[in-house]
């Protein structure tokens, strides 16, 4: 196995001969399998992650058991987390301190966006209409039938 301190799915699965649809599912049935999952960006695997996937393999195809058996089978033998475990937390951290970096810088642009051009004045609410003034009423048009060459008056209603 390649020593490399993360590995995206792809790879695990070319490293374990394990389909990903396979991988995606031994993530929900075994809690675990350390996955880091990071919106936008590839599921990473540590080397202690792959390690566990070729486990629950040998359990489940070569020993016969059941997802449950091989799940019991692990928990007895929990195994401590390996030396590279700080690595992949700082490389997840940086991750999101570039994330957040970047919404920071977008969240400012906005705010450069809302300043007014002069700084004289603020932007604020208009204070709402009184309602005799708000309340306008809307006639509907007249309609007219065809004449036969005959002009036609339409007049509005009084109120």
């Amino acid at each position: 196995m390649p020593d490399i301190s993360a590995q995206v799915a792809a790879e695990v699965c070319e490293l374990t001969r394990v389909q990903p649809y396979v991988l995606r599912s031994w993530e929900a049935e075994f809690p675990d399998l350390g996955v880091a999952k990071n919106a936008g960006s590839p599921r990473v695997y540590r080397r202690v992650d792959v390690e566990q996937v070729l486990r629950i393999k040998h359990l489940l195809l070569v020993e016969g058991l059941t997802l449950a058996g091989a799940r019991r089978r692990l928990e007895e033998q929990t195994a401590p987390v390996a030396a590279d475990a700080p690595i992949f937390d700082e490389l997840i951290g940086r991750n999101a301190r570039e994330r957040l970096t970047a919404v920071k810088r977008g969240l400012q642009s906005i705010l450069e966006l809302l300043r007014p051009a002069s700084d004289v004045g603020e932007f604020r609410l208009a204070p709402p209409a009184s309602r005799s003034t708000s309340r306008v009423r809307a006639m509907p048009a007249a309609r007219a039938k065809p004449s036969r060459g005959k002009p036609v008056v339409v007049r509005r209603r009084s109120r």
